[in-house]
């Protein structure tokens, strides 16, 4: 009886430790619209992994990639409708609450990746992710360099009149329309998970994206030219939402913040790296790589889109320009 009795009592207490321990284990959702191969998905899958072990499994972060939860305006909406808690998008999105914030997708303001990162690192940038909390109440952790951007197309494309006419796909966002639309070409707002197909039945002609995108989206496949514009040297935020980020502790605050930074540089590290050897693979291919004369298309941009029409601030872009 008395062996019944301890058995049933350790059974009892097995059950309510595993209770509590379900009940003080918060799942959370973490979106984003990039394919499982990119380091955008295996370093959060890694950064969620990270968290939980270093709140003690207080924290499950389910990742949902290749835009499992919708596109990236979806998913943008999602931080305000509690869908989501965290994702990560580009600042073009972030620019639809806070447009100043914006002004890092005017084409040629980074001069390369290493200019990119040290804004990350400045006042600016401290100034202008507090204007975009202010303005959303979600929380910007860290920031991942994506690519530079260049163009694929069905002609070649030396320089910037080359593309006068020419039926490209860019995001509906004003920043990725100002190289194409100051250089002629006729812009087109395609969802990303439909590029491929718009490129593969001739609806456009080119578009644009880093080397690492066209790689895991396969555009080469569909293009038989790319075109070394350079026009945006682009990233991505990894974004808390403003409920999520106010239930969290200072402590785990603090260890979100480092796991999501540290996740942003080893995603930075792998792009780079990767991005130095896809000029050589896609030649190895066959596929026709050209560089374009850049200080025609910088020209032709700033004659032709004035920042100031597109929301952005004259003085943040000097400030960003500065930047060594």
């Amino acid at each position: 009886m008395k062996f019944k009795l301890t058995a049933i009592l350790g059974a009892t207490a097995a059950i309510l430790a595993s209770a509590l321990t379900a009940q003080a284990q918060t799942v959370l959702k973490w979106a984003h619209v990039y394919e499982t191969s990119e380091p955008f998905h295996t370093e959060s899958v890694w950064a969620a992994a990270e968290i939980n072990k270093r709140t003690n499994g207080r924290y499950k972060i389910d990742v949902f990639p290749a835009s499992q939860l919708g596109k990236e305006a979806d998913i943008n909406q999602g931080l305000k409708l509690g869908t989501v808690d965290m994702i990560i998008s580009g600042s073009s999105f972030a620019a639809r609450e806070y447009p100043p914030i914006g002004v890092t997708y005017f084409p040629y303001i980074f001069r390369d990746p290493a200019h990119l990162i040290a804004y990350t690192k400045s006042d600016v940038f401290k100034r202008l992710a507090e204007g975009y909390e202010k303005a959303s109440g979600n929380h910007i952790t860290a920031v991942t360099y994506y690519g530079t951007r260049h163009t694929t197309s069905n002609k070649p494309i030396a320089k910037c009149a080359d593309m006068k006419g020419l039926k490209i796909r860019v995001p509906d966002v004003p920043a990725y329309l100002a190289m194409p639309r100051a250089c002629g070409a006729n812009t087109t707002p395609i969802a990303f998970a439909e590029v491929y197909l718009a490129l593969q039945n001739g609806t456009v002609e080119a578009q644009e994206n880093p080397l690492t995108t066209i790689e895991a989206k396969k555009f080469y496949e569909v293009q038989k030219n790319i075109v070394l514009t350079g026009h945006i040297v682009d990233h991505l935020n990894t974004v808390v939402s403003k409920s999520r980020w106010a239930s969290l502790s200072d402590e785990d605050k603090k260890i979100f913040s480092e796991v999501m930074a540290e996740a942003a540089e080893r995603g930075t590290k792998i792009i780079d790296e990767r991005e130095k050897a896809l000029v050589a693979k896609f030649k190895g291919m066959g596929i026709a790589v050209t560089e374009v004369d850049k200080a025609d298309f910088e020209k032709t941009v700033m004659e032709k889109a004035k920042m100031e029409d597109f929301g952005y601030k004259k003085a943040d872009w000097e400030a960003i320009r500065a930047i060594k």
